[in-house]
């Protein structure tokens, strides 16, 4: 028997406490790891879609200089947004478009200004016709507009009353959200600078970040679209207006 327990048995051998720890950190290792794995592979582009955040300057681009100044502040909260020239619109709408038929249905968030609002709101009419939602529509003093047509999830437009722009109206078959924000009682916000306003930037940014991770049930009010029921248009040409 002392033979059998000597260098020459080769039975089963009970492992060792360091083994069993170093076995047990492999497998919650390998755990820890497909968990990350599946985690990325449901985020990516192809699963779930990156947002589409768009940014339309107003007349030649030379008085929004806002526009990129609010791209920089979504940047640092983690948000890519990408600002260009109104005219740039009709091509937008075309790569939303094939990025929809290619599978990539992330949000869509359209802000622009003075006539990059006008446009936005002509991109929105187009997806309509290709049932492609709207997640956020964000308008800074828009002049002579269109109604705001179904696929509009949420609307935001700030105008002035005395000023530029007017209160939005919407199709008969919108269901979704608008409110109309007059800003006119602030005179240090004109037709040029109202998309440099650090005010009018958060209140932005906060929408965007909601039509971005949307929350379970009611969200907080927010002190500038609490109460801000649709109006009727008005048509009326404004004491400053300015050509831009």
């Amino acid at each position: 028997m002392i033979a059998r327990i000597g260098r020459g048995y080769r039975g089963r051998l009970v492992p060792s406490r360091a083994q069993n720890h170093r076995q047990a950190f492999r497998s919650e290792l390998g755990a820890r790891c497909l968990a990350a794995a599946i985690a990325l592979l449901c985020c990516s582009p192809a699963f779930a879609g990156e947002p589409r955040v768009l940014l339309l300057r107003g007349w030649f681009g030379v008085f929004s200089t806002g526009m990129d100044g609010l791209a920089d502040e979504l940047k640092s909260k983690g948000i890519k947004a990408q600002v260009a020239g109104h005219l740039y619109w009709s091509t937008a709408l075309k790569e939303i478009v094939r990025d929809r038929a290619a599978g990539k249905t992330g949000p869509v968030v359209l802000v622009g200004h003075s006539q990059g609002a006008n446009n936005v709101i002509d991109m929105a009419r187009s997806l309509e016709k290709q049932k492609i939602p709207v997640d956020l529509l964000v308008t800074l003093a828009p002049f002579m507009q269109d109604p705001i047509p179904a696929n509009v999830v949420r609307a935001v437009n700030f105008y002035q009353s005395p000023g530029w722009g007017a209160p939005l109206t919407t199709d008969r078959s919108f269901h979704g959200k608008l409110s109309n924000i007059n800003v006119g009682d602030d005179w240090t916000i004109a037709h040029v600078s109202i998309d440099k306003s650090a005010r009018i930037h958060a209140e932005i940014a906060r929408e965007i970040l909601a039509a971005l991770k949307p929350k379970e049930g009611v969200e907080e009010a927010s002190p500038l679209t609490a109460a801000a029921p649709p109006q009727s248009p008005q048509k009326n040409l404004p004491p400053q207006a300015q050509a831009h």
